[in-house]
């Protein structure tokens, strides 16, 4: 039996008509072992096309199309329960994904070829993500965010349909991981990154002007659009990096103060410094003290959170100056 949706299959564009697509071998394939039903609910999917040798062929084919930078995606039990194309919300502009849904991971890459070669392949655990649907607007419709511990961010689909389609396959995978590894769900997440342009100047200090040679830059924390000189200071987040990174004024101090509070309560000497997680790195960024101080003696602008961004619905015209 052949698949009709593979990097090796006919022509067809199954997207037209069901750009969240179970490939139909699939579905028949259970319709066939179940013989009553809807065979492409999550659940029933994954109870009766584990280890099968469609499903086989059809996770070496998504495996033949992200080549030798892929990782492998082949493990017992694993199914390939849907794919299809979104559109992610990157941070120079809106860029269409190719998505994969396992019955654990998650799966997603840039379109090199349509359906014959991908790339950038990133995979995410089930078990950690958690979605949030965001509201209408005239410019962006039927968003959603995709949020982790590591990374969140924002897609949209063709249609409400297929939004909820997707939403509603992905939650139900996650509640069926969850339940498999007793895992609660996860209730920390990092920050999506605010777009390049949804803002002309700096979101911390809203002085500095962005240019071609003022360059934007983004915090690690909250995912604010900011200047050199307001995300001068880095800080330990170990859970998106072993190094410090990048973060804005506020949320240094916000963290800073997190850090000493941590250490008085388990008993460290007062007053010493927040060694293990704060500081500028080495370099061009490097500062003083009573020049951060300075700097982040400005507050924060008045800049809404970045949830708030995205969920108040308004254009990313009202951010600019």
């Amino acid at each position: 039996m052949q698949a009709q949706n593979g990097c090796s299959g006919p022509a067809r564009n199954p997207w037209k008509t069901r750009p969240f697509h179970c490939p139909q071998t699939l579905q028949e394939l259970a319709a066939q072992r179940r013989g009553v039903g809807d065979p492409s609910q999550p659940e029933k999917m994954v109870e009766y096309l584990a280890n099968t040798e469609i499903n086989s062929q059809r996770i070496a084919e998504v495996e033949s199309c992200f080549g030798a930078s892929g990782q492998p995606l082949a493990l017992p039990g694993r199914v390939l329960l849907g794919e299809g194309v979104l559109t992610k919300e990157c941070r120079k502009k809106a860029k269409p994904r190719v998505f994969f849904l396992f019955s654990d991971i998650l799966v997603y890459g840039s379109i090199v070829l349509s359906k014959r070669k991908y790339r950038s392949q990133h995979i995410i655990p089930l078990e950690e993500v958690t979605l949030e649907p965001l509201p209408e607007t005239l410019q962006a419709k039927n968003r959603w965010m995709i949020r982790t511990a590591k990374k969140s961010f924002v897609v949209s689909a063709a249609s409400a349909t297929e939004r909820q389609e997707w939403i509603s396959h992905i939650e139900e995978c996650v509640r069926r991981q969850l339940l498999a590894t007793g895992r609660a769900p996860s209730t920390e997440h990092a920050a999506p990154w605010i777009p390049d342009k949804a803002t002309d100047i700096c979101m911390r200090c809203t002085q500095t002007r962005f240019s071609a040679l003022t360059r934007r830059h983004h915090c690690r924390q909250c995912g604010f659009v900011v200047c050199a000189e307001c995300s001068r200071a880095r800080f330990l987040l170990p859970r998106l990096s072993p190094k410090p990174l990048r973060v804005c004024s506020l949320c240094y101090r916000e963290l800073a103060a997190q850090k000493r509070r941590e250490e008085e309560e388990e008993g460290q000497s007062a007053g010493s410094p927040a060694r293990a997680g704060c500081g500028a790195s080495s370099g061009d960024d490097e500062d003083s003290d009573e020049d951060r101080e300075d700097r982040e003696s400005s507050g924060d602008g008045g800049w809404p959170s970045p949830v708030r961004f995205y969920d108040s619905g308004v254009s990313w015209s009202s951010f600019h100056s």
